[in-house]
């Protein structure tokens, strides 16, 4: 197969899962975000937060919509762009894909019921139902990933003559990937949407124009968001120390050329940064921890960590993967940083002031949901190209999984301006829906609590 048709066919289906994982992503964290603010207004009667739970539910229903559409585009190029791979996910590796049917139902028939019953129901029952919609969401996001998880660590088959045999699919969908990537992937989102929805938040509180109400109202949206983007990117942090250690174990040369580790090497330092040379086999550039990379690997400062010279060099993934590694990591560290700030100004500042929050941070927070997406991406570009040039690890080459259809190049093309079309019409329709219903009109006059909120407009 010529090289440029595998990277075309690389470049179209990667564009379309960059552009699926952003709401995908969304489309997982914010039941979750719902669902707490929706207990949280049970607990204290704030009925902020019921506002909160109805305004980001507005926006779920649009995004989900959307969600489905680019998901059914991946599906669908996953079977035209790489069919003999599609053979072995038919064989192997199908129970995820049919067990993610019922979960899209659960999310769905809940999501129904919340949306419009919420104000004809026990609040009890408002929560059960919204929180099944997050349950059903990160079911769905997890059967997805663990396919995934078994192009990484494949288990369960033989290949003969060109078949899967001996097909075990139990022992596929229990792969050793399953556990940490799956956790990675689901805390990760839960740490991402946060961060979006405070970016909408601080971006209402930089404003003028808006009411003591409406000020108030951001500020507790903001506090609430930042508190969970934090949390959970604390838990991001360390489910993906525990991917480190799998990698280590289960795919060497992955860590290696995350961490720019050309040579097998004891007490391997942690390179931060830098650009790997594949003709010097250096990092050049870049900070040098001592030791710290073999600690992250094998819990020993003096532990022996594989490099890419285990492997022969055909097979080294893109020397990228160390860049986009670092992005992600960095980026990730930045929000956490960021939650931290936060939380420190409203300890600190609370007592002097009802809206702690200097104009300054505002304007970072501003940045944290696109840095937030952006790591997601990072990570989600590293996971696929470090596995690289296999799309079933060890078995099948990404060249041999390709189509050999010529119509590669013209699928790009017109999926490239549905994506744009898509795009325009869903911050469109966000737009357009959320001027015509302002948060004024969710906000009753004066300081009584709790307020009834009339949940559908």
């Amino acid at each position: 197969m010529p090289l440029n048709h595998v990277v075309l066919a690389r470049s179209l289906f990667g564009t379309s899962l960059a552009f699926h994982i952003i709401f995908a992503t969304l489309g997982v964290g914010i039941p979750l975000l719902v669902a707490v603010a929706e207990i949280t207004y049970a607990l204290t009667r704030d009925s902020d937060y019921a506002i909160m739970a109805k305004r980001w539910t507005r926006g779920f229903t649009v995004i989900l919509a959307v969600s489905i559409t680019t998901g059914t585009i991946v599906a669908l190029q996953l079977s035209l762009l790489w069919p003999r791979f599609m053979q072995v996910v038919g064989q192997v590796i199908a129970l995820p894909f049919l067990i993610e049917v019922f979960a899209f139902f659960i999310e769905a028939v809940f999501m129904s019921i919340y949306v419009y019953a919420a104000d004809r129901i026990p609040h009890k029952w408002r929560i059960l139902s919204v929180s099944f919609v997050a349950i059903g969401a990160a079911m769905s996001a997890l059967l997805i990933t663990d396919a995934n998880s078994f192009m990484n660590t494949p288990r369960g088959f033989r290949m003969e003559n060109g078949r899967a045999v001996d097909v075990h699919p139990w022992l596929a969908v229990f792969n050793p990937a399953l556990p940490t990537q799956d956790t990675h992937v689901l805390i990760s989102a839960y740490m991402a949407v946060p961060f979006v929805l405070a970016t909408i938040a601080a971006n209402a509180l930089v404003r003028r124009n808006i009411s003591s109400r409406e000020r108030e109202h951001h500020t507790k949206a903001l506090m609430l968001t930042l508190f969970l983007g934090g949390f959970f990117g604390i838990l991001t942090a360390i489910s993906g120390d525990l991917s480190g250690k799998f990698l280590a174990k289960y795919q060497p040369a992955k860590l290696a050329v995350a961490e720019g580790l050309f040579h097998t090497t004891k007490a391997a330092p942690l390179i931060i940064g830098g650009w790997p040379d594949a003709s010097t086999q250096q990092v050049i550039g870049g900070l040098r921890i001592p030791g710290v990379l073999s600690f992250l690997a094998t819990d020993r400062f003096d532990g022996v960590v594989k490099g890419l010279d285990t492997i022969p060099k055909s097979l080294w993934p893109p020397l990228i993967s160390h860049e986009l590694f670092d992005t992600m990591v960095g980026l990730g560290t930045l929000l956490i940083l960021i939650a931290v700030i936060g939380w420190l100004f409203k300890t600190i500042r609370m007592r002097k002031t009802q809206y702690p929050f200097p104009k300054w941070y505002l304007f970072i927070v501003m940045l944290s949901g696109i840095m937030a997406i952006g790591a997601i991406e990072c990570g989600w570009l590293y996971a696929e190209l470090s596995r690289q040039p296999w799309t079933i690890y060890g078995i099948m080459r990404t060249a041999e999984a390709v189509t050999g259809a010529p119509y590669v190049g013209t699928m790009f093309i017109l999926f490239i301006l549905l994506y744009a079309l898509l795009t325009i019409g869903t911050i469109s329709v966000l737009r357009a829906y959320f001027l015509r219903h302002p948060l004024a009109n969710d906000i009753e006059p004066g300081p009584i609590r709790p307020r009834k909120v009339v949940w559908l407009p």
